[in-house]
């Protein structure tokens, strides 16, 4: 139990860094660009875990399997880091960091639709304080942020929250990390698919006479340089590689609900380091809202957490 939680403390670190350093290199690269890297080398780093984890629990994947993982990879790191990296340079990393942090209370919510899960009260009180903080973040009536930036987190972390839920079962089958890896795999390469596609001259010209310059001729190799290349390899080896491992580790180590606590620290951290690294200040309306949103990671956690102690309390008696 005690390694769970130093596998939570450095997944809690490390994702509360990965807004910070992307968008030190967001300038630098195109957005589908550094998200295939990400992910491709990410999906790359976790073979070995992945692999491990087939031969403990002594099963192969499936072709039907492999399609499915290309799906999930096709929602999960296609179109919803896609969205997310998009988000990160249109908006603040310290805004995109707090509202992705909603994504468990998304897959509450999804799972009561898609999986017939039941919901409780604390489910809906967790909804109506993130909610809340939201609105106060984004500060409707007096908004200093993208409207673009916000809308394209909140598109992201929905379509993440669905993501996880679409994964579900498949994580009973085959574990987080081979689910996760495979997701990451298919979906890297769906995205060089959507890279090679774009540099074909009638669709980049039809792309960039339509207002998507972004998604014209999109570049793989440019971008590097002596500066950028030591942020672009923590963002593919640390951030990505390293955080999901340890976020699946810390799993193993204790339960879901119990590394769920990741996006209770996040909203704290990562503002914090995005004030220190980058210079990003937090106004007042940003700390109400983060208040709100911890107040709901709080209600969706907490209740799970002391079922779980009561449950191990009563097997000790």
């Amino acid at each position: 139990m005690k390694k769970g939680y130093v596998y939570i403390t450095l997944t809690t670190i490390i994702f509360s860094t990965m807004e910070i350093a992307l968008k030190l290199v967001s300038k630098d690269f195109n957005p589908i660009q550094l998200t295939f890297t990400r992910f491709f080398i990410g999906g790359l780093f976790l073979i070995p875990f992945a692999l491990s984890a087939l031969r403990t629990k002594k099963i192969s994947i499936s072709r039907k399997d492999l399609g499915y993982f290309a799906f999930l990879g096709f929602l999960g790191t296609f179109i919803s880091m896609g969205l997310y990296q998009l988000a990160v340079q249109n908006t603040k990393a310290s805004v995109v960091a707090v509202l992705f942090s909603c994504n468990p209370v998304f897959v509450t919510i999804l799972a009561f639709f898609l999986l017939s899960e039941t919901i409780h009260k604390s489910n809906i009180a967790a909804l109506i304080f993130e909610v809340i903080g939201t609105i106060v973040i984004i500060n409707p009536l007096n908004t200093k942020l993208s409207v673009l930036g916000i809308t394209l987190t909140i598109a992201s972390t929905v379509t993440f929250a669905a993501y996880g839920v679409s994964g579900k079962k498949k994580c009973t089958k085959y574990g987080g990390i081979v689910v996760t890896c495979f997701g990451f795999l298919f979906g890297s390469l769906e995205m060089l698919i959507l890279i090679g596609l774009t540099h074909i001259t009638p669709i980049a010209n039809l792309l960039y006479n339509n207002g998507m310059k972004v998604f014209s001729n999109i570049p793989l190799f440019t971008g590097y340089t002596l500066k950028t290349l030591p942020i672009a390899a923590f963002i593919c080896i640390i951030n990505t590689g390293v955080g999901f491992a340890c976020y699946f580790k810390a799993m193993e180590e204790t339960s879901a609900q119990t590394t769920s606590l990741v996006f209770f620290f996040k909203p704290i951290l990562a503002p914090i380091l995005a004030l220190i690294i980058i210079n990003e200040s937090i106004p007042l309306n940003m700390t109400i809202g983060i208040l709100f949103i911890l107040l709901g990671s709080l209600s969706s956690i907490l209740p799970n957490l002391l079922s779980q102690k009561q449950s191990k309390l009563g097997k000790t008696a």
